[in-house]
């Protein structure tokens, strides 16, 4: 059997010649050439079922992972609501003895009460400014 091979020159690139040369069929070839073939298969289909398996294992890691830290995230903002919780109850009269919802209760009627003494200090001291001017006009 003849074939025809393309050699380039490696001096000149742009050279490019055609050799004929001749290759006796070799007994058995076909054989051997399905054997190959089925092993090559072979050998994606197990490369593709280890590297399917492997994303999937990755996956349920990161999963794993990843339900683990919202565990965790869980956890810290349970913590956290917890302690801002007991400070409230610490700073309300009275919150030791309340329940959550009746400390919010609790926690915006003493918020309104603290505004009204504001307000009440704030007309107390314009009063007292302004009698200290009277006082001072009048020479004393």
């Amino acid at each position: 059997m003849e074939t025809t091979k393309t050699q380039i020159n490696p001096t000149a690139a742009f050279q490019i010649k055609e050799i004929k040369t001749s290759q006796k069929p070799q007994v058995g070839h076909h054989e051997n050439a399905r054997k190959a073939h089925r092993k090559l298969v072979n050998r994606r289909k197990r490369t593709t079922r280890d590297i399917t398996a492997a994303y999937h294992h990755r996956r349920q890691q990161q999963q794993k992972k990843d339900k683990v830290q919202e565990d965790q995230d869980d956890q810290s903002k349970e913590e956290l609501l917890e302690t801002k919780i007991l400070a409230l109850q610490r700073i309300v009269p009275g919150g030791e003895t309340l329940g959550v919802d009746e400390l919010f209760e609790e926690t915006a009627d003493y918020i309104l009460a603290l505004q009204c003494q504001i307000k009440a200090m704030k007309v107390l001291t314009n009063f007292i400014e302004g009698l200290e001017k009277e006082k001072s006009k009048f020479g004393a």
